[in-house]
């Protein structure tokens, strides 16, 4: 059986969550969200000998992408992106426009790391690409939902109808979950169905 390791990486001026998640019998590994602090993430890489054959974002945010340049450049990995963040910005921080290469992946699409295998959901309502990634009994939700809240909807191109709907999609996955979110700590699925306020009134009115 494959074990999977988590990373956790708080990276940058707003603590973004990068997670580096490897498969530890290949050492082959995925990042997901190299928001800042190329050095950081690289190094973490270097010093465990891993490879990192993909990087995968939930979405285009700046705070989820500044080292993502840096990440590709000295990994050679291939990244993966929801082709509807292209163009979609905070303002102030410019527009996101995915590098040549990049896979546009989607709904049901599967990414492999060694015999990891990240299923994507689409979960629009933060951003209009934005994606959850299942892999194994982890979720790692980007700014969708995070720890007795959700991602916020005031950006152009948020939707919180689009959010709650996104929601309850992650509530209704069967059975529970590790929950990795793109900032402050991780939660389990279940603590959130019974607690989180926004993802409650996704169950009971949608």
């Amino acid at each position: 059986i494959s074990k999977m390791l988590i990373k956790t990486l708080p990276v940058g001026h707003f603590e973004t969550n990068c997670y580096v998640v490897t498969d530890e019998n290949t050492l082959e590994c995925a990042v997901i969200d190299p928001g800042a602090e190329a050095n950081t993430i690289l190094g973490y890489i270097e010093d465990n000998k891993l490879k990192c054959t993909a990087v995968m974002l939930t979405h285009a945010h700046f705070d989820h992408i500044g080292a993502l340049e840096d990440v590709l450049a000295e990994t050679g990995a291939a990244l993966y992106v929801n082709r509807k963040e292209e163009g979609g910005s905070v303002p102030g921080f410019g527009s996101f426009k995915a590098p040549e290469g990049a896979v546009f992946y989607g709904e049901g699409d599967t990414v492999k790391v060694g015999s990891l295998e990240f299923k994507v959901m689409e979960t629009p309502g933060h951003t209009p690409g934005g994606v959850t990634l299942v892999c194994g009994d982890a979720i790692f939700s980007g700014d969708t939902l995070f720890r007795g809240s959700c991602g916020r909807t005031d950006f152009p191109g948020g939707d919180m109808k689009l959010e709650l709907q996104s929601l309850k999609r992650i509530a209704a996955l069967e059975g529970d979950y590790d929950v990795y979110p793109g900032h402050d700590l991780s939660t389990r699925l279940s603590i959130e169905r019974a607690y989180n306020p926004y993802m409650r009134h996704a169950i009971e009115h949608l």
